[in-house]
């Protein structure tokens, strides 16, 4: 299942991300994944989160990102929860091809994964393809 947190910049989508990734963490009898750029989640988020810095994983599109999400759903079954941080900042501002990217993920995710994806854009800036998923 995706869900999706959109807002322009400084709206305080990061927040509320981490906000759902300690709720996760709490709540979940599996694992919980955070993909960010860089390493700002660091300091915020708990231990047991698996923290992955993109960066270190050259990824560049939506066709890589989608590939990249779904080996972590195939390499650990009992992961719950990916939260992915700021997704036009990893993989490029192509909203058409975004949209084709969570349809990918919500088709490998199911229900039983949760994937939350923050994106800096308002609302009322998203095509339909996107919005389904907020």
């Amino acid at each position: 299942m995706i869900k999706l947190i959109a807002g322009k910049k400084g709206s305080g989508k990061t927040k509320l991300l981490i906000n759902a990734i300690h709720e996760a963490e709490q709540a979940s009898k599996g694992n919980v994944v955070a993909v960010q750029l860089g390493s700002s989640l660091n300091i915020d988020i708990y231990h047991k989160v698996r923290l992955i810095n993109i960066e270190d994983y050259k990824i560049t599109n939506y066709d890589e990102m989608a590939g990249f999400v779904a080996g972590i759903l195939a390499s650990d079954y009992d992961c719950t929860d990916i939260f992915i941080d700021g997704i036009l900042r990893i993989a490029g501002r192509d909203l058409e091809k975004i949209g084709a990217m969570f349809d990918k993920i919500a088709a490998v995710s199911g229900e039983d994964t949760h994937v939350t994806f923050t994106i800096s854009a308002d609302v009322s800036d998203l095509t339909e393809n996107i919005k389904k998923y907020l």
